[in-house]
């Protein structure tokens, strides 16, 4: 059990102390220079009845985005395939619903989730809430990992999401866990939370036991229309401390540069992979907000010496 005054005291130390901490976290369980390529498709977008106030996709807000129906199941595989031709071992895909409800939709995903799997992808869904019945579903279908995020602190989730209770978040990421699915769990900055907020935001993160897998820290990408519009940007240097922080208190976990990447200048998210990033999505949309182009990313890690992360496939080889 990590306690939230380590958790604080970390998180309140010297910037460059922490960043050079986490370092050698990072380079104690990680190859320093693997950065795993991911690459996130809405197959589902808008019409969400939810609140949360940052997301373009909900149905209440004004933000120029029309629901849509599912993706077609070969328009995602093809989808899959490209994103694996330009080096991407992990294809997310998102669905803009509150909850999973059994039927002819779910089925369609779960023909998705079994013919990207097929491709040698890890696959990776995020669904809106989901009953341990629906997680097995999709494990079996060859589910690799299942996103859920937290957002924020518990006590400052209110503040962000009306629809649902913070419970709801664990106890689907619970269904996920006994379902035998890795964890992809995060959340996102620069909602007007305080300090307070992200050290207990950590603190939750860090004593799931097990531990998340994956962890993505996304930066808010304000959205005309929605409460959070005129949020003022995040500070490259808050977001850095708390990817530093998620470094050393989870060890293990693949922590990812998800979005708000185009506020970051290449110095920024240089000093984001020193303090222990090993992930980034690439393509130019994330769900339904702008992201770095496949070739500007491509530039970067070449001029940084950081080689994409191998297959999962060639890993298991390499390490038998």
């Amino acid at each position: 059990m990590i306690s939230f005054e380590d958790v604080r005291k970390l998180f309140t130390s010297p910037f460059l102390q922490l960043v050079s901490q986490a370092n050698e976290v990072h380079q104690k369980y990680h190859r320093f220079a693997d950065i795993q390529l991911c690459t996130l498709l809405s197959i589902k977008t808008g019409g969400c009845p939810e609140d949360c106030a940052y997301c373009p996709q909900a149905a209440r807000y004004d933000t120029g985005v029309d629901a849509q129906k599912l993706l077609d199941v070969d328009f995602v595989v093809s989808t899959a395939t490209k994103a694996k031709d330009a080096g991407a071992t992990r294809f997310c895909m998102g669905a803009a619903w509150r909850e999973v409800r059994d039927g002819r939709d779910f089925d369609q995903v779960l023909e998705m989730v079994s013919k990207v799997n097929d491709l040698g992808l890890e696959v990776c869904t995020t669904l809106g809430m989901i009953t341990d019945a629906q997680a097995k579903r999709l494990k079996e279908a060859g589910l690799s990992a299942y996103n859920h995020n937290l957002d924020t602190s518990e006590s400052y989730y209110g503040k962000i999401i009306r629809t649902r209770e913070y419970q709801d978040r664990l106890d689907t990421l619970e269904n996920v866990r006994q379902a035998g699915i890795s964890v992809c769990c995060g959340g996102i900055l620069g909602m007007g939370e305080t300090d307070d907020d992200r050290i207990n935001f950590l603190h939750t993160l860090a004593n799931f036991d097990p531990q998340p897998e994956s962890v993505p820290i996304n930066a808010l990408v304000p959205v005309e229309g929605t409460p959070l519009a005129d949020a003022p940007p995040l500070d490259p240097f808050d977001f850095i401390r708390v990817i530093a922080c998620a470094r050393i208190l989870m060890p293990r976990a693949r922590v990812r540069l998800s979005a708000g990447r185009l506020s970051l200048s290449q110095e920024a998210q240089a000093l984001a992979f020193l303090a222990g990033a090993n992930s980034i999505f690439t393509g130019d949309t994330l769900l339904t907000t702008p992201n770095p182009a496949f070739n500007e990313d491509a530039a970067l890690l070449k001029k940084l010496g950081v080689k994409p992360k191998a297959p999962f496939a060639m890993e298991m080889s390499l390490a038998e």
